[in-house]
């Protein structure tokens, strides 16, 4: 919720500090404030060194706000809202005083106290958003399993068997076959998605991408060669990587900061749906002879169908239209989104405070400079690094082995096709329901502290399953223990690494490069998944599944240094105020972890010790949820 940053945790480690205004004295000696005078107090947001979260509208008197409201009324032809655009802009610039504003009806202080207290309460039309965007990702997860499916049955139908003579070339081949979705994503699908984002909005790059999702399945069902499979299927990746690029942006852009996580992490949550549902397809044709494996690839077009139908019905993003100067259809896009009008008019005039900061900043640019400066601007280079790190730990982890390769991998441990199908519908069924979890706690607890928790316990998880490989081949006990560690595993990535990666990605870089940034997080995401895809059946080969399995239970330890060294928390913070904690520089952020939260860590857990943690953050005027009820409560 743009404006407040409310906290389910009321005694959460973070503190806020208020930071006293600056007092100049005019000439006959009396107080002037700052505000008064219009100076504005700016954090820089490429070197934020003091930690220091600003609200752009608190430095300034209310008389400064509502001239300045009444100035954006008139240039954007909003002056029929005038009267709740000033109460709006009031409460945004003084969150937890918002009773103190003059004129905010008995409805209006409900509406905004409400956002606490009953936080899950929402419009149906953000609901009906989220609904859609799930589907989306229940395709990405139904394509990715129909693949995996296949895997026993295609390549001898398409004359690539991975035994025989030429086994070796053929498992490269396969694995080529199973990579072109992430390849085509990777290489392509999400490249486009910023200049897409730009000229058909995000409803619009959604539906294209609906379109190729429908086709290319099809195309693939009824491909005769391995290479006709191969183009369908980078076809079906040019739809993946618009899609992963842009539907958990306009998830993000459209929730509340203190649901933002909550919701955008369905993204993982029905993507495993997708895995669930593709799994049950595969179980439901696996009996239907030599056209079970086209079943089960062109079955995965289902889903994009109501997406590609539906997408329309959805408000665009408000800060897309905000971006475009329209202000009329973003405050008609915050109304359907928001429970009532004080909550569209504050999130507007707060949106747009914010984004004039970002853009003093980083100006206006074209595609090319703006990718350029993904990696030369410091604070969207720290943005970068973060996104990197969790989307290239979701392949680091190990968990699309696993997804793309179950059935291989339970045929492995003794199991026959219609078995290693069964295991691999477990997979699917624990992958789904342990990401509920992360609902409830991706906004309590935070991005970062679900990985820091999940990723040793998926490390160990992974290297006992690779273990269970030693015992006797072919036994009851061998498969029972894989499938065992392996549904353990599944149920730690689910609400961790599972929600965290796109989720997070959405959200940290600013609006004028979250296009070109997104789609940098999905290509790492998707490009290292091909090269797993790839290289998985060649090293299963090379170094047994016991080997395998331990190469990247080494790797989960390697991804959870990474994280704790490179990723800043966002949690209940607008994404616009997520400006200032990517201004922190990384060696700050990497020095108070080494330095603070690691010594605070042992002293608590490990000594026992009754100690405090210093927090790196400080909030400047960001109201918090007790503040919010205390003040309800006057």
């Amino acid at each position: 919720m743009a404006g407040i940053g409310p906290r389910d945790e009321v005694h959460d480690v973070e503190t806020v500090d208020y930071a006293l205004k600056n007092i100049e004295k005019t000439a006959d000696g009396s107080a002037v404030s700052d505000s008064e005078q219009g100076h504005v107090e700016r954090v820089n947001l490429n070197n934020n060194v003091s930690a220091k979260i600003k609200n752009p509208l608190a430095d300034l008197s209310p008389h400064h706000v509502l001239r300045d409201v009444n100035d954006f009324a008139q240039t954007h032809g909003l002056t029929d809202i005038l009267p709740v655009l000033k109460k709006g802009a009031l409460v945004a610039r003084d969150p937890a005083n918002y009773t103190s504003v003059e004129g905010l009806t008995h409805e209006e202080s409900e509406a905004i106290r409400n956002e606490v207290l009953h936080k899950w309460r929402q419009p149906w039309a953000l609901y009906f958003t989220i609904i859609l965007c799930s589907i989306g990702a229940a395709v990405q997860g139904w394509d990715q399993e129909g693949s995996n499916g296949a895997n026993l049955s295609f390549p001898d139908a398409l004359g690539i068997p991975e035994k025989g003579p030429q086994a070796s070339r053929n498992q490269w081949l396969v694995g080529v076959v199973n990579a072109a979705p992430y390849i085509g994503a990777a290489g392509i699908g999400c490249w486009f998605s910023d200049p897409l984002n730009r000229l058909i909005a995000r409803r619009g790059t959604i539906f294209v991408s609906a379109i190729f999702c429908v086709l290319a399945p099809i195309g693939g069902a009824v491909a005769q060669t391995w290479p006709q499979l191969f183009v369908t299927r980078i076809l079906l990746g040019i739809g993946m990587g618009l899609k992963a690029s842009t539907i958990p942006i306009f998830c993000a852009e459209n929730t509340p900061a203190s649901i933002r996580g909550g919701l955008v992490m369905s993204w993982q949550l029905w993507t495993a749906f997708g895995i669930f549902l593709g799994c049950s397809a595969n179980l439901a044709v696996m009996n239907t002879g030599d056209i079970s494996w086209r079943l089960q690839l062109g079955s995965a077009f289902i889903p994009a169908v109501p997406l590609l139908v539906g997408v329309y019905f959805c408000p665009e993003s408000p800060r897309w239209h905000i971006r475009n100067n329209n202000m009329r259809k973003a405050y008609a896009s915050l109304l359907r989104l928001r429970n009532h009008e004080i909550q569209a008019a504050r999130d507007l005039y707060y949106i747009y405070a914010q984004i004039q900061v970002e853009n003093e900043i980083i100006g206006k640019s074209n595609y090319l400079t703006r990718a350029i400066e993904l990696f030369t601007i410091p604070r969207v280079r720290r943005a970068t690094l973060a996104s990197f790190v969790v989307m290239i730990a979701q392949q680091m982890c190990g968990i699309n082995i696993v997804a793309f390769y179950s059935s291989s991998i339970f045929s492995h441990a003794g199991a026959s096709a219609t078995s290693s199908n069964w295991a691999s519908w477990g997979f699917g069924l624990v992958n789904f329901v342990f990401a509920f979890p992360a609902i409830f706690t991706i906004d309590t607890y935070g991005r970062r502290a679900l990985l820091l928790f999940t990723f040793p316990n998926m490390a160990w998880t992974l290297l006992t399953a690779g273990l269970c490989f030693l015992l006797p081949d072919g036994s009851t006990k061998q498969l029972a223990c894989v499938a065992l560690f392996v549904y353990l595993f599944a149920a730690f990535y689910s609400p961790g690494e599972g929600p965290v990666p796109f989720t997070y990605s959405a959200e940290v870089f600013p609006l004028s490069h979250r296009e070109v940034g997104m789609s940098w997080a999905v290509a790492t995401c998707l490009g290292w998944a091909a090269v797993l895809s790839i290289t998985f059946p060649r090293m299963l080969n090379a170094m047994t599944p016991t080997g395998a399995f331990g190469f990247y239970a080494g790797l989960n330890v390697t991804a959870l240094v990474m994280i704790f060294f490179w990723m800043p928390e966002t949690k209940q913070r607008t994404l616009e105020e997520l400006d200032y904690i990517f201004a922190v520089p990384t060696r700050r952020h990497m020095s108070y972890q080494l330095r603070t939260a690691l010594p605070y860590w042992f002293k608590r857990y490990v000594l026992r010790q009754n100690v405090k943690l210093e927090p790196l953050y400080h909030f400047d005027h960001i109201a918090t949820a007790e503040e919010i009820v205390q003040v309800s409560a006057k």
